[in-house]
């Protein structure tokens, strides 16, 4: 893929590739298997999120290592042969660096973000690390077969908060037009810096940290060959609530 940089409303963007196995739709309707093992996934790309094989917990990939964070908020560097249902990747090539105010919460650190997008049209990879004076997270329960869709399946999941704690965002971006692909707007794991806790971000206070953001402008997307996925139903009418019950957000 060529690097060729484009200026865009005054900004640099590099052309970049985001890589996706599964579809965020096939979550919701309780495909929980996947085909794609960690080791072909991370041949795509050294940083992203997502999860593994019967909801097993959450996915962080980060430097070109994946970890599983589990439901009490521990975390382990997963195995390259565990398998995933739906994750999102890339390689990380920030073109956009800056500092981010204090205390900030997450609300409030959304708003500053947008701003330094360039257009809501395309996809971004965040990283925002630093100091924070805490975060609150959740983390998906491994389920059994016959598979819950994924709003009951995370309809009781507990909050845990780590506080004072530096460690890092891996967030994606993702525009409206994704929705039922992927997660529109912005879906964030936490890892704290020695690779002890995490999970899926609900809210967060900042002390201090910095923001790298990487422009996504192709996306790749694996769809399983598999009787579940051909049959699921990836376009419910009720779509948008279903994500939006089941990220929490």
């Amino acid at each position: 893929m060529s690097r060729s940089p484009k200026e865009l409303h005054g900004e640099i963007m590099y052309r970049n590739e985001v890589f996706q196995t599964g579809l965020m739709a096939g979550l919701l309707d309780g495909i929980y298997d996947g085909e794609m093992t960690v080791g072909e996934l991370l041949g795509h790309g050294n940083f992203g999120l997502g999860t593994f094989d019967g909801l097993d917990g959450e996915m962080i990939v980060l430097d070109g290592a994946a970890y599983q964070m589990r439901h009490d908020g521990s975390v382990q560097e997963a195995a390259l042969s565990q398998r995933t249902p739906y994750a999102v990747v890339t390689n990380f090539v920030p073109t956009i660096r800056r500092d981010l105010p204090r205390d900030l919460l997450r609300a409030t650190a959304s708003q500053i973000l947008d701003d330094l997008t360039v257009s809501k049209n395309y996809m971004y990879a965040l990283k925002i690390r630093g100091s924070f004076e805490w975060v609150r997270t959740r983390t998906v329960i491994k389920q059994s077969k016959p598979y819950p869709k994924m709003v009951d399946a995370t309809d009781n999941e507990d909050i845990v908060q780590f506080d004072d704690l530096i460690g890092t965002i891996v967030a994606f971006r993702t525009p409206i037009y994704e929705q039922g692909i992927s997660v529109p707007g912005c879906h964030a794991h936490f890892i704290d810096s020695t690779r002890q806790v995490g999970g899926h971000v609900i809210d967060f206070k900042l002390k201090e940290a910095r923001v790298e953001i990487c422009p996504g402008t192709e996306l790749r997307l694996h769809l399983p060959v598999t009787p579940e996925f051909s049959a699921a139903d990836l376009s419910p009418e009720d779509l948008a609530d279903q994500i939006s019950r089941a990220e929490k957000h």
